[in-house]
């Protein structure tokens, strides 16, 4: 084998390039070629609901799966929406008569595909559930965002001169019709007269769906973890209850035994009241006395800390010697 000092330069280098390319491919597209083995199914719905690509598919619950696609399709009855999914998950298994239901994960909003195994056999691969066994929620937020709209584009002057109009017409009918028709124009004129704030509600509570949507995986955080807590809460339940009752039988024991000797600690507490005043009073000579006790006892201690003996010494006795000189 030679060495590449030797090889060509070109050829090893392009080699080199399409190696590092497969390798970068590889990389990009590992999701698809992890989901070969999975299986694959659609189902047709009559409004996809907000469902996007990547929610989750779920079985009682449980994540077995992803939304891979979501489109128009055109059938018999005209066109509807199809929904495409993958399981992998190798132990669910998908019966002929199998029901699909776009479900709200969130309080913001964000869908989940649920599917409900049923029947006998086995759903085959890149089947279609019908329409007659899907069903899509209500979307409350949509529904909110619709009407803001929808109040933002009323003429509330024309709507008002609709009525009075109306109201003019029925003149001549019956006493009940003419009331309503008076209660619509009413309503129609409070409408008007209350634009602005109605305007300035729907802009506020659209301006607060936005920040919960842009805030979702911390709210979801957030819920997750009042759910760990409220769990861990529950699964200690039991010794919350025991610490609870025995702390609940200290008290009581507690008071039996103050009770049961009331009589002798009354006068015991007493004299100790009596001694904390005469301490109180002789603060002054108490603080005096230790600071004199401990030099006291330190000049003591020197005199005994060397054995069974006392260490002293007298200074003084004898008269010192002074030399003379002579002729002095």
């Amino acid at each position: 084998m030679r060495p590449f000092r030797e090889r060509n330069p070109a050829v090893t280098g392009a080699v080199g390039l399409v190696v590092l390319a497969a390798v970068l491919l590889t990389a990009f597209r590992l999701d698809d070629l992890t989901a070969l083995g999975d299986r694959t199914y659609r189902a047709a719905f009559r409004d996809a609901s907000g469902l996007a690509v990547g929610n989750e598919v779920r079985v009682a619950g449980v994540r077995v799966g992803e939304v891979t696609g979501v489109g128009l399709a055109r059938g018999a009855t005209g066109p509807y929406v199809r929904v495409r999914f993958r399981i992998d998950d190798d132990a669910v298994r998908l019966g002929e008569q199998t029901g699909a239901t776009i479900r709200i994960k969130t309080v913001l909003g964000q869908k989940y595909l649920a599917l409900a195994p049923a029947g006998p056999g086995r759903l085959p691969e890149d089947a279609e559930i019908p329409l007659d066994r899907t069903a899509s929620p209500f979307d409350v937020m949509s529904a909110v965002t619709g009407l803001a709209e929808t109040l933002d584009e009323i003429d509330e002057a024309q709507l008002a001169t609709a009525f009075r109009t109306l109201t003019e017409t029925f003149a001549d009918t019956p006493g009940s019709v003419r009331s309503s028709l008076d209660g619509l124009a009413r309503l129609s004129r409070t409408v008007a007269d209350r634009d602005a704030q109605l305007r300035e509600l729907l802009a506020r509570a659209r301006n607060v769906t936005e920040v919960l949507a842009d805030r979702d995986e911390e709210f979801r955080r957030l819920v997750a973890d009042g759910s760990a807590l409220l769990a861990e809460v529950s699964r200690r339940r039991d010794a919350i209850h025991e610490l609870l009752v025995g702390t609940r039988d200290l008290a009581a024991q507690l008071s039996g035994l103050v009770a049961d000797n009331r009589t002798t600690l009354e006068p015991t507490l007493r004299q100790l009241r009596e001694v904390v005043a005469v301490l109180q009073r002789n603060k002054d000579e108490l603080e005096q006395t230790l600071r004199t006790v401990g030099p006291f006892l330190e000049a003591f201690t020197n005199v005994l800390g060397n054995g069974r003996w006392f260490d002293s010494y007298l200074r003084g006795l004898l008269q010192p010697y002074v030399p003379t000189t002579g002729g002095r």
